[in-house]
């Protein structure tokens, strides 16, 4: 009797990875390498690839790295086509639900004792960064009255026991606040897709999105002892202190392929570190594929839904060239000629760190920049498609907006074409597909 196939979402995370390593696009590195720039040169050079270290530096640890460089690796483990996850995570931001909660979890398993970071694979990722740094980790924390909130941070290691951590002036910043300057916090490494999708999300205080990731696929979250619930399939669980003391953070090459500058940041003390058996490191290269995609495509359903307040959005591209932060395509089908500049300023409040905006019609393959290009030639007027807002609050990770004000400009093209065309046809010409098999 044939055995049933198993489908890539019905596996545990762990299997998952294993499956991706199988994969025949996939990529292993039998051989040592140094955690010193080399492996992750192999990540950049081979990004797209889901990529695994035997061996990095002196650690135990293998690592695997450019998990979720595509699209299609995140539909796979969520059970959806490529086409469906922008409806998935906008219906799993408007209604979360709680995980399930383990008795047990398996990095509870392990305890390295004393805490050592120096016994992680933990990279140096471009020559002139800082040092090295954490750039998968998610930080999960606890407040009285609004509850859990988990979002990434990059963090570089300055002690065997001492990380500092990049803290923009968000919900963990108000958490830190309300409790005084100092905060304890579980730091995690190896997370499922949904979670770190969720991580990235953009959200009202108070809004867990351990929830909304719960909805995207259920999973069983773990309470530490401290109270602080995080998912049971983490690889490494570290219990931590958000410190008052300040140290310098960076260099660190972030999703616009350039360095940040040197800033004074919190620092955190490691207490324990905990891991299943097996485990491995999840390493993120900044600037690749993964941490692009990571990032910006949980923008695209705030985009889409804003959107959708004004105009009928069929689809919502974060796209890479804009450093999957700083430009998007939106298309949309368009029933009235004002709708191109509605989606435009919808875009922009739909993900604030947006700079510029294009709105194409729905014939246009926006994952295509070819046809995204054809429909600006073809189909944009300066003179009356095109939105330009100075003086606005831009991104810090631009480098060319103001470094401590952020102010910048912004650019928004309407690229759709006329509902009624005076005299000119903007249909672009479709030719039919014949039988590819008649040719030798």
């Amino acid at each position: 009797m044939a055995r049933k196939k198993i489908e890539p979402s019905q596996l545990p995370f762990d299997e998952f990875v294993a499956w991706l390593e199988q994969d025949k696009e996939s990529a292993r590195v039998g051989e040592e390498v140094s955690e010193n720039v080399e492996a992750a040169s192999f990540m950049y050079h081979l990004d797209g690839k889901p990529l695994f270290f035997r061996q990095v530096g002196q650690s135990e640890f293998p690592v695997a790295a450019n998990l979720f460089a595509k699209r299609s690796n995140i539909a796979a483990y969520l059970g959806c086509r490529e086409g469906e996850l922008i409806g998935k995570m906008a219906g799993a931001i408007r209604s979360p639900s709680k995980p399930e909660e383990a008795q047990s979890a398996g990095f509870m398993e392990n305890e390295m004792s004393p805490a050592d970071l120096s016994k992680l694979p933990i990279l140096l990722h471009f020559p002139k960064d800082g040092g090295k740094y954490l750039s998968s980790a998610v930080v999960f924390a606890k407040d009285a009255e609004y509850g859990q909130n988990m979002s990434f941070h990059r963090m570089m290691v300055i002690g065997r026991d001492r990380l500092v951590a990049r803290i923009l002036p968000r919900h963990l910043d108000k958490f830190i606040e309300r409790a005084g300057g100092t905060l304890d916090v579980a730091i995690c490494i190896g997370l499922p897709p949904q979670v770190l999708i969720s991580a990235s999300t953009s959200v009202e205080i108070g809004v867990d999105e351990m929830h909304i990731a719960n909805s995207l696929k259920p999973y069983k979250a773990f309470r530490l002892p401290g109270g602080i619930l995080v998912p049971e399939e983490a690889q490494f669980v570290m219990e931590a202190t958000i410190t008052s003391e300040l140290a310098d953070e960076g260099p660190f090459v972030d999703l616009t392929d350039t360095y940040d500058v040197v800033r004074k940041q919190r620092v955190v003390r490691v207490n324990r570190i905990r891991y299943r058996n097996g485990a491995f490191y999840h390493a993120l290269l900044p600037s690749g594929l993964e941490h692009k995609i990571l990032m910006g495509m949980p923008r695209e359903p705030t985009i889409y839904e804003k959107a959708n307040e004004v105009c009928k959005c069929t689809g919502v591209n974060i796209s890479p060239g804009g450093c999957s932060w700083l430009h998007a395509i939106v298309a949309i089908k368009k029933q009235s000629e004002e709708d191109g500049k509605k989606a435009i300023e919808a875009a922009f409040a739909g993900h604030k760190s947006l700079k510029h905006a294009i709105i194409v019609d729905d014939d246009i393959d926006i994952y295509n920049p070819a046809q995204v290009e054809w429909a600006i030639a073809t189909r944009f007027q300066a003179k009356s498609g095109l939105v330009v807002k100075l003086d606005e609050k831009g991104s810090s990770l631009d480098p060319s907006a103001d470094p401590i004000t952020r102010d910048t400009s912004k650019m928004g093209i309407d690229a759709t074409k006329p509902l009624v065309a005076k005299g000119k046809d903007f249909t672009r010409a479709l030719m039919p597909m014949p039988d590819l098999s008649k040719a030798k």
